[in-house]
């Protein structure tokens, strides 16, 4: 028995490594190739002017289709028969599919983004779920990336943003440039004021504010009266890196500008009557 062993045991190990070390070759190189056909895929698609959601979308699902087919291969390496594979993943795909439907969901998401195009990159986009906003820096397979007015980096899951509302102020404004937001802040003031002059003073607030974008329109008119107020809408728009100082800016200004000139805005009060 010992003879025996050492008779067939060194060569099988030989061969066995000879092997691993043929797949673990086989698997460097073919990285390399993927990593230079995904290169001439992303070359080709740039010259022909495609999306550029498209292209990372395209990238990211190109690169996983070709590792599995590579991983295939290199077990076919090892005797692992087609056929039996071919059962072994479809099973295995059945499994990960009841596992991970949430990345399904999101995979899906991703194809119907792209197909129906709700928002490219470069777009600025606020979706409802979480009430994240920002520019589209990237959108994956299953994921989409925010870079907010902040500078913050926001994930967003694909599954998620394919199955909320979302405000596209890019899509909205088309003549309006890329960088700049809308904003439109409301102001109540009470029935008691003149209307003719709270207009004239919200007015000159949105005028002289210098975090707005100069070259773009701006409005102040009545929205409505409400049971407690006179609402007006306050109307402009910001650069992007602007939106939130410019913004607080207004709101600041605003106050100080009625205080100044004793107008009152209110706020709900209880009044308490007490009896002996």
């Amino acid at each position: 028995m010992l003879d025996y062993l050492i008779t067939t045991f060194p060569p099988k190990a030989a061969a066995f490594g000879i092997k691993v070390i043929l797949c673990l070759v086989v698997f460097f190189v073919g990285a390399k190739l993927i990593g230079l056909l995904i290169k001439l895929v992303h070359k080709s698609m740039t010259k022909a002017k495609a999306d550029p959601g498209a292209v990372t979308f395209i990238e990211s699902f190109l690169k996983v289709l070709l590792y599995i087919v590579l991983i295939a291969l290199i077990l076919s390496g090892f005797g692992v028969n087609a056929t039996s594979l071919a059962a072994v993943l479809g099973s295995a795909g059945v499994t990960a599919g009841l596992a991970l439907q949430g990345s399904l969901s999101n995979f899906a998401g991703g194809v119907l983004i792209l197909l129906q195009k709700p928002f490219k990159v470069g777009d600025y986009i606020y979706e409802d779920v979480h009430k994240n906003e920002g520019v589209v820096m990237e959108i994956k397979v299953f994921y989409t990336k925010l870079k907010t007015s902040e500078g913050r980096i926001v994930i967003l899951p694909n599954g998620d943003l394919a199955n909320t509302s979302i405000m596209n102020y890019t899509y909205f404004h088309p003549e309006s440039d890329k960088n700049v937001k809308v904003s439109n802040l409301q102001v109540g003031v009470s029935y008691s004021a003149d209307i003719v002059k709270v207009k004239e003073i919200l007015t000159k607030v949105v005028e002289e504010e210098p975090l707005r974008a100069k070259n773009r329109p701006f409005s102040v008119r009545i929205k409505e009266y409400s049971d407690g107020a006179i609402i007006f809408n306050m109307f402009c728009e910001f650069p992007l890196e602007n939106y939130n100082p410019g913004r607080g800016s207004i709101l600041e200004r605003t106050k100080l500008a009625l205080d100044e000139n004793g107008i009152d805005i209110p706020f709900p009060q209880l009044d308490v009557h007490m009896r002996d």
